[in-house]
């Protein structure tokens, strides 16, 4: 599938803006309705566009992990797909010649990691190595948003697309919020009237809960594509060593690359972690030499070229309500 430009205006504005009505997109790239409407639908479907609401872990304090499992490259795939099927991981990508497995897990419940830290992973046939970085910080990407590549959009009309502002009042989600929250993951730019038959919920009661969680900034909106289709078929993992007195400062500066889409302090011996994507190889080079190795702080890198990604953007659970 060919994209122009138009195309990746589109998918620039659904990362500002997952839900902008197409009348309001139609009006800031200068398009009719008709036109943005379908230009959406064969990028739904051909290009593999979907916007999905998740919970924002940062806000709501939950328990996010980056998990590093060496396996033998007969078992790789298949724990990758066992993986992908837990409602706790947001994405699953097999890496490092198919024999490595990193999984992004955001938990409402400890319990529910410390039970697959200490008694299903380590207990896996075929697994080799299991290590787990605590995210403690994000710097870009995620509920945080930020992502610096590139964009096709003018610096007005990014602002004409932008909602709301800083999160207000104290985030929750309740259990009531569950076919809400599984009806948006599926497809973020759902309907008043689909949400309401997926609640069973009227009309104004889930405008009104939406817009709630989005107030407060329970929830946010993702965009998931295909990298390769815009322009950036290498996606690669980096695992960085950095001085702790430098990890905040080279955290921002990686932020600020617009070859990173993703960025976040761990725990752990690499205590940096940033996806990054580029037009190809020599690209990557020339981004590791050029604007990561000079920076200061920086004691080793990483990296992990991606070969398949298993799940992406994928649906999160709430937490599960306590027996009183």
């Amino acid at each position: 599938m060919e994209l122009d430009t138009l195309d990746h205006r589109i998918a620039d504005a659904l990362r500002i803006d997952g839900r902008v009505p197409f009348s309001t997109l139609a009006t800031v790239l200068g398009v009719s309705d008709q036109t943005v409407a379908r230009r959406y639908r064969r990028l739904r479907a051909d290009a593999g566009l979907r916007v999905a609401g998740l919970p924002d872990g940062v806000r709501l304090g939950y328990d996010m992990w980056m998990i590093r499992l060496q396996a033998t490259p007969d078992s790789a795939a298949a724990i990758a797909d066992a993986l992908a099927r837990r409602p706790d991981t947001s994405w699953v990508t097999l890496a490092s010649g198919g024999t490595e497995v990193t999984c992004h897990i955001q938990n409402p419940d400890p319990a529910d990691r410390e039970q697959l830290l200490l008694q299903k992973l380590p207990r896996t046939p075929r697994v080799v190595a299991v290590r787990a970085h605590c995210l403690i910080h994000h710097f870009a990407g995620g509920p945080v948003g930020g992502e610096a590549r590139d964009s096709s959009l003018t610096p007005e009309e990014a602002a004409a697309l932008r909602t709301g502002g800083t999160p207000e009042g104290r985030p929750e989600l309740l259990p009531a919020d569950r076919p809400l929250l599984a009806a948006l993951n599926r497809d973020g730019r759902l309907g008043y009237p689909e949400l309401a038959r997926a609640t069973g919920w009227s009309e104004s009661t889930v405008r009104r809960r939406l817009d709630q969680l989005r107030r407060t900034g329970a929830l946010f909106f993702d965009v998931e594509l295909e990298p390769s289709l815009f322009g950036y078929p290498v996606r690669v993992m980096l695992w960085l060593t950095v001085a702790p007195a430098h990890l905040a400062t080279v955290g921002q500066a990686l932020a600020g690359h617009p070859e990173v889409v993703f960025v976040v302090a761990t725990t752990g011996e690499t205590n940096l972690f940033a996806t990054v994507i580029c037009p190809d190889m020599q690209a990557l080079y020339e981004y590791l030499t050029r604007r990561v190795g000079p920076l200061r702080g920086v004691e080793r890198v990483e990296t992990a070229p991606t070969l398949r990604h298993v799940k992406q953007v994928g649906a999160l659970q709430l937490p599960t309500p306590r027996p009183s």
